[in-house]
């Protein structure tokens, strides 16, 4: 049994950048072990790979969810990254932060030192902003570049120009200053054009510590407790494969995901008592809310079929696609380093709310079935939105004892009246920003939702048939409820959650960014430091 003062499971976001603090405090050995392959496949790096990469099961998990009424009884597919850099090396790469009375009720609901003046030193500290920006708010020191997009269209100026002229969404300087309210494009891990995963950001430079063991195709089984204390964990390399041990001197974290978080504690005896009973295993912990509390953003898509201009469907095909090749390699833009949503709005989705409770993703493209991966053979835009927080709530539960089987997942999309009535009011607000005058030149025909959907329960009707995933999990090992403001898991020595599963409720946003958030600030608490000044 090989022996680290830190053993961490999961090399996504959390797991990297954590990785790479504890080595850098140069007192500590550390070992990772991901489940997946290394990163080294070239399309980790070029960011229009994800739709090559991001829909391989070699490097994700694919999580398919529970049927539900709110997704008119369907499963819904939601791939994880699986592989170093986790989600990642394969994601949307949109840089996020959240509102401030995101993480201020963070605080509220009991857990000391993660408001948002005491949370925006750990955000500082990972980027390096790149471009204009304040100092007092954006880092510029960090590891992790965020850049402005450099790549322009037409449509994504007339999106912009149309949230303005139609629902008075002013233009943005820089979204990442705590307020939200705005239109314009998205910043993101993209530099030089290449994706600066957290593999590449941070794992990189711990390994060159020589403090740092990584263990690739290690698919962790489950804890292995002495008493209460979490010595360290078995994994195999492949199903029915030996077990093998590793075991932490000083503490075990897990960060694989608030999927697999809550899965692996469940499977060592962490968690609801009568269930884990019924599935046959020794509780250690009796602990009713692991899995809990589970929430995910429910993305619907607006489409439509465009002429008169050239759309990411014909660009990133044939002859135009080895244009695009070349600019990149050029170092141009190109459509090969740019997001899958290029803009973004913040908005409101009625009046009289004090907070923006929508976020608005357009892309100058279309996929098939409003999945991103496989691009419509016809010319289209797609405006897709989610609510920012969304009130319901479900859970993540074992589903076998075979550790390879993936948990059950049951967001419980649209299961509230509230989010019933965002999801008419945002598809309502997104038909008319489509069909203002900016895009007046552009507009050949709706595609999703079709023109005959009027009425509220026919626009409902639309959202359950073809939502998705926006590959948000968070929420499964809350703070206050599985782990205390510190992370540390209640009742239990030597073992800490540092993954969006600890998140109490969901941030207002793409999720990379607090989930790297947390993992700064856990850093600190982990090796006994000071929080950084508020």
């Amino acid at each position: 049994m090989e022996t680290f003062d830190y053993v961490i499971v999961g090399a996504g976001a959390a797991g990297c950048l954590l990785a790479h603090r504890l080595c850098e405090d140069g007192r500590y050995t550390v070992c990772v072990l991901e489940s997946g392959p290394s990163d080294i496949h070239p399309y980790f790096h070029i960011p229009a790979g994800f739709i090559k990469v991001g829909h391989d099961p070699r490097y994700t998990w694919d999580f398919s969810t529970e049927p539900a009424e709110g997704s008119a009884g369907r499963r819904v597919v939601t791939r994880m990254g699986r592989a170093l850099g986790g989600s990642s090396s394969i994601n949307g790469f949109n840089y996020t932060r959240g509102q401030i009375e995101d993480f201020d009720q963070w605080a509220a609901l009991g857990n000391p030192g993660w408001s948002y003046r005491e949370v925006l030193p750990y955000f500082r500290r990972t980027e390096r902003r790149i471009g204009e920006h304040d100092p007092a708010i954006r880092g510029s020191d960090g590891l992790l570049p965020i850049t402005d997009c450099d790549w322009r269209h037409p449509l994504c100026d007339a999106f912009i120009e149309a949230a303005g002229n139609e629902l008075g969404i002013p233009k943005h300087a820089d979204y990442n200053r705590g307020q939200l309210t705005g239109a314009g494009y998205y910043q993101r891990w993209i530099y030089q054009g290449r994706r600066i995963s957290a593999a590449t950001a941070f794992l990189r430079p711990a390994r060159a510590t020589g403090r740092l063991h990584v263990k690739t195709h290690a698919h962790v089984t489950r804890i292995v407790f002495e008493g209460k204390r979490a010595a360290g964990v078995e994994f195999q390399r492949e199903r029915g494969g030996a077990v093998h041990s590793v075991k932490a001197r000083r503490e075990l974290i897990l960060s694989a995901g608030a999927g697999n978080s809550p899965k692996i504690l469940q499977a060592s005896g962490v968690g609801p008592a009568e269930f884990l009973q019924q599935m046959g295993i020794r509780v250690v912990q009796a602990m009713e809310e692991v899995g809990e509390n589970f929430q995910d953003h429910y993305m619907v898509r607006t489409i439509l079929r465009v002429k008169g201009v050239s759309t990411i469907n014909h660009t990133a095909r044939g002859v135009r696609l080895l244009g695009e090749i070349a600019k990149w390699a050029l170092g141009k833009p190109s459509v090969l380093a740019i997001s899958p949503s290029v803009a973004y709005a913040f908005t409101k989705s009625r009046p009289g709310l004090a907070l923006d409770d929508v976020q608005f993703h357009f892309a100058p493209g279309s996929y098939a079935s409003g999945v991103a991966g496989q691009l419509d053979d016809f010319p289209g835009m797609t405006l897709g939105y989610y609510q920012l927080r969304p009130t319901s709530v479900g859970n993540v539960r074992l589903r076998s004892l075979d550790p390879f089987e993936l948990p059950a997942v049951q967001p419980n999309y649209l299961q509230s009246e509230e989010d019933r009535r965002v999801a008419i009011d945002s598809l309502r607000m997104a038909r008319r920003i489509m069909h203002s005058a900016p895009f007046q030149p552009y507009i050949e025909r709706d595609e999703f939702p079709p023109p005959s959907a009027m009425t509220d329960d026919e626009l409902l009707d639309c959202a359950r048939e073809r939502g998705t995933t926006s590959w948000h999990f968070v929420g499964s090992c809350s703070m206050g409820k599985v782990v205390d403001a510190e992370l540390r898991v209640k009742g239990l020595e030597g073992l800490r959650v540092v993954d969006a599963s600890v998140m109490p409720t969901m941030p207002s946003g793409n999720t990379g960014a607090p989930t790297m958030m947390v993992a700064e600030k856990a850093a600190d608490m982990i090796l006994g430091r000071s929080p950084l000044p508020a």
